[in-house]
């Protein structure tokens, strides 16, 4: 902290060059001999200005008025100074005079916070989760003008009672069929993201307590969807006329025998098709969510499909692999692929990856350390969420355990 040997708070005036007869009021703030000037937008004529008390002279209602306000503004600058002094903060002129005015960090508002975690971390965050982070912009500024009748608020304003203000307020969204949005993970993925974006203001230290402290994002459990063997190949045998079902069909396919998501599948070329190890196709490719480099050795499905596009991707001048539509077609496209397979379950492109995990891998004994290598996943604990051992397969192992069981018995009669 920079030592002070003078610090000194004076009001001072000087002549109004709008209007000459009368002058105007400052404040000027000496620390160590460097100065900091406030004009206090104040003004009063040349006769009632009394230069060697820094102010006004005269009994008038107007000059009491004006002199009680200079001494707010006095006890104000002493109070910024002891902040400072208490937060261990660089003690100058200009400090204090920004904190009086409210252009420190302590003064920073919502909106200051989002717009600098917009700035910051879009060139570190993908671009799907940057538009998840403006979803949840959206929410919070409606919430604001909406509940608080504000366009934005301090940042040493939030706290607990916010936070559960701001969770109601998602929980009551509703559109224009009058149907609320958001399911509870809705709410708290948008609870989340905020609490991260508080979470970047106490590491600047422009907050000095955590709203967040008491408060629990409560997830609810679901099974991820999958389909089974039957389903699986249900929709592999299964033609359609109609060519973008036909195409999207054969995408998903490729996704389950591959593991790859929507983006990933997407962004397939020709290049990361390549000979491996053991003389067969792999595909070399790193993950558009994490950014981790996954190695998968194509199945004879996945291959399958390939070809099958491969003069299409040709003569369109394309250099992906596989003809990919929008997310948003799509998973509208898997609905009614769905629908003319009698699939009753809730079909998105994501589902594919958790039947490459749980049907394809999995149950076939593959090891989750393998399906953990090929799904791109830096822990095992995120295999074990997306995939899950289905009853076909315990009911397969506990066979062979009364098999060894049987054996030994056998043995011990001998």
């Amino acid at each position: 902290m920079l030592s002070i040997n003078s610090f000194s708070i004076i009001f001072f005036s000087r002549k109004s060059r709008s209007n000459f007869s009368l002058l105007n009021i400052y404040c000027r703030i000496t620390i160590n001999s460097r100065r900091a000037e406030i004009s206090l937008k104040r003004s009063i004529p040349v006769n009632n200005w009394d230069n060697s008390k820094g102010r006004a002279r005269g009994n008038t209602t107007k000059i009491k008025i004006l002199n009680n306000y200079l001494d707010v503004v006095y006890d104000k600058l002493l109070h910024c100074h002891k902040q400072l002094l208490s937060e261990d903060k660089v003690i100058t002129a200009k400090a204090i005079k920004a904190r009086y005015l409210g252009f420190d960090d302590v003064h920073k508002t919502l909106r200051d916070l989002i717009e600098y975690h917009n700035v910051n971390m879009v060139s570190v965050l993908k671009q799907g989760t940057m538009k998840n982070y403006y979803t949840t912009e959206k929410y919070l500024y409606r919430f604001l003008k909406e509940k608080l009748q504000a366009d934005d608020i301090y940042l040493k304003q939030l706290n607990y009672k916010f936070i559960i203000d701001f969770e109601q307020f998602l929980r009551k969204v509703k559109n224009k069929q009058v149907k609320f949005m958001l399911t509870n993970n809705g709410v708290m993925k948008h609870l989340e993201r905020f609490k991260k974006m508080v979470n970047l203001a106490i590491k600047l230290e422009w907050i000095n307590k955590n709203p967040f402290q008491k408060f629990q994002l409560k997830f609810n459990k679901y099974d991820r969807q999958y389909l089974n063997e039957r389903e699986l190949q249900l929709i592999e045998e299964t033609y359609f006329r109609n060519e973008r079902l036909e195409k999207v069909k054969d995408c998903f396919i490729f996704s389950c025998y591959t593991g790859l998501s929507y983006i990933d599948v997407k962004e397939l070329t020709r290049e990361q098709l390549t000979k491996g190890i053991d003389n067969r196709y792999w595909i070399f490719t790193k993950r558009e969510k994490t950014n981790e480099m996954v190695k998968i050795p194509l199945l004879p499905k996945a291959l399958e499909i390939i070809n099958k596009y491969d003069d299409y991707m040709k003569i369109s001048y394309s250099k992906k692999l596989l003809p990919l539509p929008s997310n948003q077609k799509v998973n509208t496209y898997l609905k009614e692929i769905a629908q003319s397979c009698n699939i009753t379950k809730k079909i998105t492109f994501h589902v594919a990856r958790h039947t490459f995990a749980t049907t394809v891998m999995l149950s076939n004994g593959v090891p989750i350390e393998t399906v953990s290598k090929l799904l791109g996943h830096t822990k095992l604990s995120t295999t074990q969420i997306y995939a899950r051992v289905i009853e076909t397969k315990i009911s397969e192992d506990i066979e062979n355990l009364l098999k060894r069981f049987e054996t030994k018995k056998q043995r011990n009669v001998i």
